[in-house]
């Protein structure tokens, strides 16, 4: 059995078997999903706030007023800061609970104006990438009961994921769909 030490001082062992090798693939997967979920926040939430034909139409068909858009955008964007930065345990878990509150909400919208599962089938994927980004998060980022957490106060573990967002953020206004969803 050898012994393994990240940049952290996290001590892993890796057995015959590859343990670490598990640990890196799910690494990779949190990060994946994760990252899906808080790009798609962001940009969600851009495009709320600008509301454009595309949300203002399935806004429309499913009911709704559109200052829910304003709404929804304002909480979308730090939605999306906080699910990639460091620390924050219980705001985290808020941050994840109102993601898939969004999407298994926008879902069963969908279900219930009788659009069915083609309408509803892309919010019932994020809401499956959410849960999975949640259970899948490394041992830094879950809220622990009674147990103070590390801080990592390194400026770079501040900088890289605020600058990721405000990338996404970016991205998400240069590339604002143009008319209404397609049919």
């Amino acid at each position: 059995m050898t012994e393994l030490v990240n940049h952290q001082g996290t001590v892993y062992r890796e057995s015959a078997s590859g343990s670490t090798t598990w640990n890196k693939a799910r690494t990779v997967a949190y990060w994946a999903f994760t990252s899906i979920v808080v790009f798609e926040m962001a940009a969600g939430g851009i495009w709320d706030l600008q509301r454009i034909e595309y949300v203002r139409v399935i806004l429309s068909q499913l009911g709704y007023p559109m200052y829910l858009l304003t709404i929804l955008g304002i909480w979308k964007i730090p939605c999306s800061l906080v699910l990639m930065l460091p620390h924050f345990g219980r705001i985290k878990e808020w941050a994840y609970a109102g993601a898939f509150f969004t999407y298994s909400g926008a879902a069963m919208s969908h279900f219930a104006a009788g659009q069915g599962f083609h309408r509803a089938g892309d919010p019932l994927v994020l809401a499956a990438f959410t849960l999975l980004s949640w259970a899948l998060r490394p041992a830094s980022r879950r809220l622990v009961a009674g147990e103070a957490q590390e801080k990592d106060s390194s400026l770079v573990s501040w900088l890289v994921p605020i600058a990721i967002v405000v990338a996404m953020l970016i991205i998400s206004f240069l590339t604002l769909p143009k008319g209404p969803p397609p049919a």
